[in-house]
């Protein structure tokens, strides 16, 4: 597949231009065509959550030196958490516990421990950081706040705890890096890469593993693969110690440009090299083979990762579903989507998913099941005005012979602004051709005219069928008469010899 290259303005072509001469070696990027399917296809399935994301390009550097004092720790994250709604219990939990808290204490690395161990709640992270701010602390705190600060959204206080740190003296490749990675949290691509610039430029700090982690992420994201490639050339020419969070942001970056066997290529090097695969990869391969349509190979990978995916995951569960209702044989698969179906909570409702089964029951004609999905859509205010979607329903209630539920789905699909085609109407006088009185086929008719859909040549026939099968001769000669004025085709059989 060819190399997806996309920029958003012209000021970013320039600028990245620019940043070229920053990466020695790195060639001028291929101009691709772009993939408007693929585009469409990435907001459905967005290839990995931007916040879990961001811990593992610091994984090099996690802590590692933090020992001890685990339980008073969490029992002290415990009971911030229990009180996150109220600021002013937080503060006062903090001063309580500020002897255990100080960096004069005999673990001095305790905040710093706590900090992390709330790293899901960034407001809290920020707010201990606040708390302690005016005791000693180190570049680590202000990297671990700086962090925290990108993934709030608050950008401005990030780059002032930047600065802050700088003024004192705790500018360091941690620090850069936090804020390139609060940059890149925020999609701030520019920012994110002319901080990169200062920091090669720095003479007091040297560029990290973690800092091309972020770049390698940047430029997967943006579809910039031969920047990401050039990237990789930069690591192993400065010979960097690489982690698995660097071979997962090359992986998710194929992913993003539909380059599978880049991906699975990257996938191979990193099973069969001293650094192994870790939950997150198996994560994007099973996510990059769904997307690919190898559904052998995204089974494969669920199995290393099952309990997991159906606890955490549910963007990846969304995504198999995707895989099987797209497969050549999703008749096959029916139990496997039902069973993923159970692992996604109520109040997590998609509408593309929901279309999807809706098209998948259609077609393999699972009548309740199609029946219970429109209805979600109904009651989520959902509307479809895909037509090829709509014949696949009207198709099903015509070969379950479904005549009241067709009835129904048309109201319904009328007042909820449903996109309404000559179909709908075309099976129901069929259907009651065969089923209501006759002179119930007018109103039909004048349904078909309240939504300004004029009589066919097709209209036409099928009244001519049904005057015809239930022996109404006056109304056929009424019905071809209107194919006369019209100057459509009239069936010989009328005319016997």
């Amino acid at each position: 597949m060819k190399r997806a290259w996309k920029f958003s303005s012209d000021a970013r072509r320039v600028q990245l231009l620019l940043f070229q001469s920053h990466l020695h070696g790195f060639p001028k990027p291929k101009t691709i065509t772009s993939f408007p399917t693929v585009l469409a296809y990435r907001k459905l399935n967005t290839l990995s959550n931007l916040v879990s994301d961001l811990i593992p390009l610091f994984t090099d550097q996690a802590c590692s030196s933090l020992e001890g004092h685990v339980d008073k720790v969490t029992t002290l994250r415990e009971e911030i958490l229990r009180e996150a709604s109220d600021p002013r219990r937080v503060q006062s939990i903090l001063d309580d516990n500020s002897d255990a808290l100080s960096p004069r204490s005999p673990d001095g690395s305790t905040l710093l421990k706590l900090m992390n161990q709330l790293n899901s709640n960034p407001s809290l992270v920020l707010q201990v950081f606040s708390w302690g701010r005016n005791s000693c602390m180190d570049a680590k705190e202000y990297s671990k706040a700086i962090q925290a600060a990108g993934r709030s959204g608050d950008i401005d206080l990030g780059v002032k705890l930047f600065k802050e740190a700088a003024s004192k003296g705790l500018k360091t490749t941690s620090t850069y890096n936090a804020l390139m990675s609060a940059f890149m949290v925020n999609d701030l691509v520019d920012r994110c890469q002319s901080l990169f610039c200062d920091l090669k430029r720095d003479p007091t700090c040297n560029p990290s593993i973690v800092t091309y982690n972020i770049l390698l992420s940047v430029f997967g994201r943006m579809m910039l693969i031969d920047y990401m490639e050039a990237t990789f050339r930069e690591i192993q020419k400065l010979d960097l110690p690489m982690n698995v969070s660097t071979y997962n942001q090359l992986i998710a970056g194929y992913i993003t440009g539909w380059m599978w066997d880049d991906m699975e290529n990257i996938f191979q090097i990193l099973k069969s090299g001293p650094i192994k695969p870790n939950t997150k990869t198996y994560l994007l391969m099973l996510r990059g083979y769904a997307n690919s349509g190898n559904v052998e190979k995204m089974e494969e990978m669920y199995s290393f990762v099952r309990d997991y995916v159906n606890k955490n995951s549910m963007s990846s569960i969304r995504c198999m579903i995707c895989a099987y209702c797209r497969s050549s044989e999703a008749d096959k698969f029916l139990s496997k989507i039902e069973l993923l179906l159970k692992f996604i909570p109520e109040n997590e409702y998609k509408p593309w998913l929901n279309v999807l089964l809706i098209k998948l029951y259609a077609k393999e004609v699972w009548l309740e099941k199609m029946d219970n999905a429109i209805n979600e859509a109904f009651e989520h205010g959902i509307s479809i005005r895909t037509k090829g979607i709509l014949r696949c329903i009207i198709t099903a209630y015509y070969q379950c012979n479904a005549l009241e539920k067709l009835e129904n789905f048309v109201r319904r699909a009328e007042s909820s602004g449903w996109s309404i085609c000559r179909s709908l109407y075309h099976c129901k006088l069929v259907m009651y051709g065969s089923q209501k009185p006759l002179n119930q086929l007018h109103d039909v008719l004048e349904e078909m005219e309240n939504v300004k859909l004029v009589c066919t040549k097709k209209t036409l026939w099928i009244l001519y069928k049904a005057y015809m099968n239930r022996g109404q001769s006056s109304m056929v000669l009424k019905t071809l008469g209107q194919m006369f004025k019209h100057g459509y085709e009239i069936p010989l059989a009328a005319f016997p010899a």
